[in-house]
């Protein structure tokens, strides 16, 4: 259990030099204001620093409680409030809110209950929870935290700093990177979807590759890794995986690629770097999707994107009258273009 225990209060100048945001305030006295928390607009009263990142929410400006707001330099002449102005508010109030709310202090060990194979490393820094199993010859790094009923398959290597939370599960072999943080009920090296069809059966084809997860890598709950079929799954450093993500086996998933929640990612596509799935987002295997590239949540993406841009392939909701509508029109339009073909050529042979 996350049993965090907030900072003291802090002054607003130091939080200013801190985030490299410029203290802009009518009260000469601003800097001495003290501030020991981070809350909405809505929801701040003395005390607190709330944050403006998105324009629609400018309005509630006039009404916050807030000591203090963090604004961009298009917002700060909105409120006459004490602000620490910056180009990024959003950056600036996930670094104060990390400064109010550190992980908890961790007490190295190993809780009688846990089961760890002989040949197995753990550093004597790092935490292993209750009913924890781990297997031969795997590797724990320094300070790591395996959280409670968390399985470690043989062979398995988990980097310094990492956090497994309850009940992640580690096929063999798989690989994590230092400072990666793995919410509850990730499955990570788990057989992809290997199968050949032969007279009218399936055949499983073993798969033989592995996960390996790179350095400061976020996996949201219950997402699903798949191990390579001959090739590895790679997930690079800093990509962050939301919850109830799919990922097929052999995909690579380039540096700083942040996924959103319910997307699914057939094997053996590779993702670049700097790359933004959105939620439900589909994508096809056996494809290639380029660095910096925008994927629209709920999107369909079939075929590989070698431009970088904004792809959206989900069809705008309409009333279920009009959808109807829009769905007999579309289901003429292959007899509508061969009728404009027909057209065509009696136009061109007229001619």
């Amino acid at each position: 259990m996350d049993s965090r225990h907030p900072v003291p209060g802090v002054p607003l100048s130091v939080l200013a030099a801190r985030t490299g945001a410029e203290l802009v305030a009518s009260e000469k006295n601003a800097g001495a204001i003290v501030i020991d928390r981070v809350a909405t607009l809505d929801g701040a009263d003395s005390g607190a620093i709330a944050f403006l990142s998105n324009p629609k929410y400018r309005s509630r400006l006039a009404s916050t409680r807030a000591s203090a707001v963090i604004v961009s330099v298009a917002d700060a002449e909105a409120t006459p409030l004490p602000k620490l102005v910056t180009k990024d508010p959003y950056a600036a109030y996930a670094r104060i809110a990390a400064m109010f709310n550190p992980p908890p202090a961790v007490v190295p060990g190993v809780h009688p209950t846990a089961a760890i194979a002989s040949s197995a490393s753990v550093a004597a820094s790092a935490l292993i929870g209750p009913h924890v199993a781990i297997g031969e010859r795997a590797a724990i790094g320094e300070r790591a935290q395996i959280h409670a009923g968390c399985v470690i398959g043989d062979d398995c290597n988990i980097g310094e700093d990492c956090v497994l939370h309850p009940r992640v599960v580690m096929y063999a072999r798989s690989v994590i990177g230092p400072r990666s943080i793995v919410h509850s009920g990730v499955v990570i090296g788990a057989d992809g979807f290997g199968m050949a069809e032969h007279e009218g059966r399936w055949l499983k084809i073993p798969q033989l590759g592995r996960v390996v997860i790179g350095a400061d890598v976020e996996i949201g709950a219950n997402t699903t890794i798949d191990r390579g079929a001959l090739g590895d799954t790679v997930i690079e450093d800093d990509v962050k995986l939301d919850n109830l993500i799919q990922i097929g086996h052999n995909c690579r998933i380039g540096a700083h690629t942040a996924i959103a929640g319910c997307a699914g990612i057939a094997g053996s596509t590779r993702i670049g770097r700097n790359c933004k799935i959105g939620g439900a987002a589909m994508i096809n295997g056996h494809i290639e999707i380029a660095d910096g590239t925008i994927v629209s949540a709920a999107s369909g993406i079939a075929e590989s994107i070698t431009d970088p841009g904004v792809y959206t392939g989900a069809f705008p909701s309409l009333p279920h009258r009009d959808w109807k509508h829009m769905v007999s029109v579309m289901r003429q339009l292959r007899a509508l273009v061969q009728r404009v073909r027909a057209l065509e050529r009696r136009h061109e042979g007229e001619g």
